[in-house]
């Protein structure tokens, strides 16, 4: 097991916080610092979820995990992150013990991708030839089971299942979905414990007023390794308003039950982690290999964060609805400039998630009360999909809805009500981005079938592009917090690739005289932007006689897709002037500041022939994550020189990290007239 490879541990990992539980939006809980004992554990918001462990080693207790709080630490040793899990090795008093956090977010397997449980399993072995007797106990605090400070009347409940002692623990009053919005936590749902009949037992407890759960193992640890493991479950009762709908999360759509999830969980316990350490070393093996070991780091990082920011659910239809949160932003739900930066990573490895990404957001479109020309940003705030709240005018005259509040039914409005601020729109934005999508998903599934009830809207969108997007006016871009900014020269380059995703769509749909047309449209426009674009040795900012710059990122669709829009020698000029401009921690995004993307600093990279340029893009990033103050999951929003963060964290959009593994597998080129 994992203490056999001890010497592929560094002491620490090498990264601002780790992810232990990694499941979904509300079952997160993360481990601050370098250290699994030098802090206590909390939700990625930075709320306290403390999980605390400790061990007695013949008779003395040590502290492993949270923190110590008057107990001696348990030397840490050792610790690594792979894509699925985190792992740990301490040693003292005459033991090594190991530690693993496993969330088995396997994307090919929507059920167990959608199933919020994770495994913690241990070893334990005598280092000086003495037999010791340990108790080792893991205690969930209350916590995990509400949002906020203020104390709630809680209750638990143990249950003898048929291969484990179970034990949940939950508030006494359910209020599902209770509230929306960022920055806070689930305040319903039970969460539970589960261990493995004849290797532990697990209890709920009620001390000095304060609920826990707990699990405990009481063993001899010897020379020859002991192995145990227990699983961590969050049920949330109900996930997602979906339209009016409320739905239960994809794993539970047929009634399951979280005890029998639970069951089949420690059932398929040593199936499931073989099949993780497979799926591990495979992607970080091409990690390496594509970006050099920075980027196998920031690949294994980002790759639970991505998924674990979305909640897998079913439509009234029974497909597949794939809802992102916007985390540490404003808590929107399924965002379409969201979404658009994290589909490498889904394109990779199911497709189908992209669909399931975009299904919401066709479904908004249709209603009345958005009757523009031009895709919405969103579907909602997380929980709550139930239309979009971006640009919303307030009845009471605010911009936005108090955080923590629940959203209406807005997908019910009449067309004649006005709630949508118009200049806060993102039109040529979210069109580029939704055609873009859809076409990827269409390549990479080999049909583009499921676009087909969609070619209205989609067609609509394109001719917004057609006719606004080769020199966009003064709108927002998804860096909007960057703000306005006319005449975007990336945004327009977004424009161009959004036509030619329709050109795209319309080949693969059988359309090929309207294909042509677009694809010529698309040719035409970016011959223009060629010529307005170029600044000598880079392309500008904005068009017009500026002095600025800008990470071309949208531009590599056009690779992706084979399309021939623009020439090589454009991407190695884009690609150099990044290197020169690229500071300690990475490139700026644009001439304007000295904070960057790291999404789109993977996308640009991805543009470069030489795998050694790409690597000097990507390299920065890992330092980054070494080196910054700010111990919080993995920013995409930092400062160059400093490496502090600016805002976000969390967020789904790190599946963009993973755009250079897309590029190499060569996958989406779409073969024209072929089609």
């Amino acid at each position: 097991m994992f203490l056999s490879d001890a010497q592929n541990y560094e002491r620490e990992a090498g990264v601002p916080c780790t992810p232990l539980i990694c499941n979904d939006p509300y079952f997160s809980v993360w481990s601050p610092g370098p250290l699994l004992n030098g802090d206590d554990t909390c939700n990625w918001t930075g709320a306290p979820k403390k999980i605390r462990g400790t061990v007695l080693i013949d008779g003395v207790p040590f502290c492993f995990l949270g923190k110590p709080e008057g107990t001696a630490e348990l030397p840490q040793t050792g610790a690594a992150i792979t894509p699925t899990s985190s792992r740990y090795l301490f040693e003292g008093a005459g033991i090594r013990l190991g530690l693993n956090f496993t969330s088995p977010l396997l994307l090919s397997d929507p059920d167990l991708l959608s199933r919020p449980l994770s495994y913690i399993s241990f070893q334990a072995l005598s280092l000086d030839g003495k037999e010791h007797d340990l108790s080792l106990s893991v205690s969930f605090d209350e916590a995990h089971c509400y949002d906020g400070e203020e104390r709630q009347e809680l209750g638990g409940f143990e249950f003898d299942l048929k291969n484990c002692r179970a034990v949940r623990m939950g508030k006494q009053k359910q209020t599902p979905l209770n509230h929306s919005g960022d920055d806070i936590t689930i305040d319903w749902g039970y969460l539970y414990l589960a261990v493995p009949k004849g290797m532990g037992t697990a209890s709920y407890c009620s001390e000095g007023g304060r609920h826990t759960l707990k699990a405990l193992f009481e063993f001899k640890a010897a020379a020859e390794a002991r192995s145990f493991f227990l699983a961590a479950a969050y049920d949330d009762i109900v996930s997602i308003n979906y339209f009016g709908d409320f739905r239960k999360a994809y794993w539970a759509r047929n009634g399951k039950t979280m005890l029998t999830g639970i069951v089949e969980a420690l059932d398929e316990y040593g199936a499931l982690t073989a099949k993780c350490e497979v799926f591990d070393a495979s992607l970080e093996a091409a990690a390496e290999e594509t970006g050099g070991r920075g980027f196998k780091k920031i690949c294994a990082l980002a790759y639970r964060q991505s998924i674990a920011a979305h909640k897998l659910i079913t439509d009234p239809s029974g497909d597949p609805v794939f809802i992102s949160k916007e985390c540490f932003s404003n808590g929107c739900a399924a965002t379409v400039d969201v979404s658009y930066p994290s589909v490498p990573l889904y394109l990779l490895y199911n497709p189908e998630l992209v669909l399931a990404m975009l299904r919401p957001i066709f479904r908004f479109a249709r209603t009345e009360v958005w009757k523009f020309d031009f895709a919405p940003h969103d579907a909602g705030r997380y929980p709550y999909v139930t239309g979009q709240v971006y640009a919303y005018k307030h009845a009471e005259g605010k911009r936005r809805f108090e955080n923590g509040y629940t959203i209406p039914d807005i997908y019910s409005y009449p067309e004649t009500v006005d709630i949508y601020d118009l200049k806060r729109q993102m039109p040529v934005e979210e069109c580029g981005n939704m055609l873009i999508m859809s076409a990827a998903a269409a390549l990479a599934r080999g049909s583009a079938a499921f676009a087909e009830p969609y070619a209205d809207l989609l067609e609509k969108w394109s001719s917004y592009l057609v006719n606004y997007g080769s020199d966009p006016g003064e709108q927002l871009c998804t860096d909007d917090f960057a703000g306005h900014l006319a005449r975007n020269i990336n945004l327009a380059a977004k424009a161009i690739m959004g036509i030619e995703a329709w050109s795209i769509l319309l080949g693969m749909m059988g359309r090929p005289g309207e294909s042509e047309w677009y694809h010529r449209k698309a040719g035409e426009m970016a011959a223009g932007w060629r010529e307005r674009a170029g600044r000598g040795d880079h392309t500008g900012l904005v068009f017009g006689d500026d002095q600025g710059w800008s990470l071309k990122y949208n531009l590599i669709w056009d690779k992706l897709f084979g399309s021939g829009l623009f020439p090589e020698g454009l991407y190695e000029d884009e690609v150099r002037y990044y290197i020169k401009k690229m500071h300690e921690y990475g490139t700026p995004l644009d001439s304007r500041k000295d904070y960057t993307k790291s999404d789109w600093i993977a996308w640009a990279a991805s543009m470069a022939s030489r795998r050694e340029d790409m690597i000097k893009l990507i390299e920065p990033v890992a330092r980054f994550l070494e080196a910054t103050p700010d111990k919080v999951p993995f920013s995409d929003w930092y400062d160059t020189l400093t490496g502090k963060k600016r805002g976000f964290q969390n967020r789904t959009v790190q599946g963009g990290l993973f755009m250079p593994l897309l590029v190499k597998q060569g996958g989406l080129k779409y073969a024209r007239g072929e089609n």
